[in-house]
């Protein structure tokens, strides 16, 4: 008896940090090539991920499409996963129909995720910089034609919207009229950031109408104004059913993603955290972000 608890224990204690990231999807990953200086490029990432045994990486761009580095990668490193999106900010045309169905048809089709404008959105130049390429989304309380025609096109090619920068009364009104045109797989962008800054019931509305809530632990390092602390208590009171837990990773002089995803479940389940809860914030509830089950 004592043996064969004595080896349990020794089995529990032996298994590698990294083991975490097993079978785990991140949905938010930057990596050069990038207009932007990245701290490791998009091979980088995905040998890591593959070493570290995880499901799957969405390659984000905030100026181009990712669909093709997707495509590229999985060649290379064809053991992970690996999906792409578009971004629509005035380098892609702004909300530009075309653009999202060529990156939808893009060789291996692996272009996944339409994101709303982020720094180019109209919320981010009212809120955060002033932007005079700005792209609006709403006027006059009303979604314009062409987000409409977005909206048609991720239902049409099954593909995943996410909400960009846009702001909270955007995002619920996007999520009504997505749902309603046929989207089925929704996320909110960061919603706790100084980016958006929906609230704690504004998020669960959100949840309501079907979308899921992504929680990034780039809010929490510095320069953020965010702690783990704040974050998991956001967490807890949008509740983890909800919830996506992602890097928005690999700027220079912060952690590559794949150590600060394996530092943002190590302070969850040090913050109470049940690992199962942790299960369903990286691993079910982005594969089904991504249409994976």
């Amino acid at each position: 008896m004592f043996r064969s608890t004595a080896l349990a224990l020794l089995a529990l204690t032996s298994v590698p940090a990294w083991a975490q990231l097993e079978g785990v999807i991140d949905v938010h990953v930057h990596t050069a090539p990038d207009s932007r200086e990245r701290s490791l490029d998009a091979l980088e990432a995905a040998r890591m991920a593959r070493r570290y045994g995880m499901r799957a990486i969405v390659l984000k761009n905030h100026y181009t499409h990712t669909a093709s580095l997707a495509y590229m990668v999985s060649q290379v490193v064809p053991d992970v996963a690996f999906y792409g999106g578009i971004a629509l900010n005035r380098s892609v045309g702004g909300v530009n129909p075309i653009a999202v169905e060529h990156m939808a048809l893009t060789t291996g089709r692996l272009g996944r995720v339409v994101w709303l404008p982020t720094f180019d959105s109209e919320h981010n130049h009212l809120t955060v910089a002033p932007n005079p390429d700005h792209v609006p989304i709403v006027r006059d309380g009303t979604l314009l034609p062409e987000v409409v025609r977005v909206l048609e096109l991720i239902a049409e090619y099954d593909l995943s919207l996410a909400t960009g920068h846009s702001s909270p009364a955007e995002s619920l009104a996007v999520i009504r009229i997505a749902r309603d045109i046929g989207v089925e797989r929704i996320i909110v962008t960061h919603p706790g950031s100084p980016l958006v800054r929906m609230s704690a019931e504004e998020q669960r509305q959100a949840a309501r109408l079907g979308a899921l809530l992504e929680y990034p632990i780039g809010l929490a390092l510095p320069p953020a104004e965010l702690t783990l602390e704040m974050l998991a208590a956001q967490i807890r009171e949008v509740g983890p059913e909800s919830v996506v837990l992602s890097t928005d990773l690999g700027q220079v002089l912060r952690p590559v993603p794949a150590d600060g995803l394996l530092g943002f479940i190590d302070g969850l389940l040090k913050a109470g955290f049940s690992q199962s809860e942790i299960d369903v914030m990286t691993r079910r509830n982005p594969a089904r972000f991504l249409g994976l089950e």
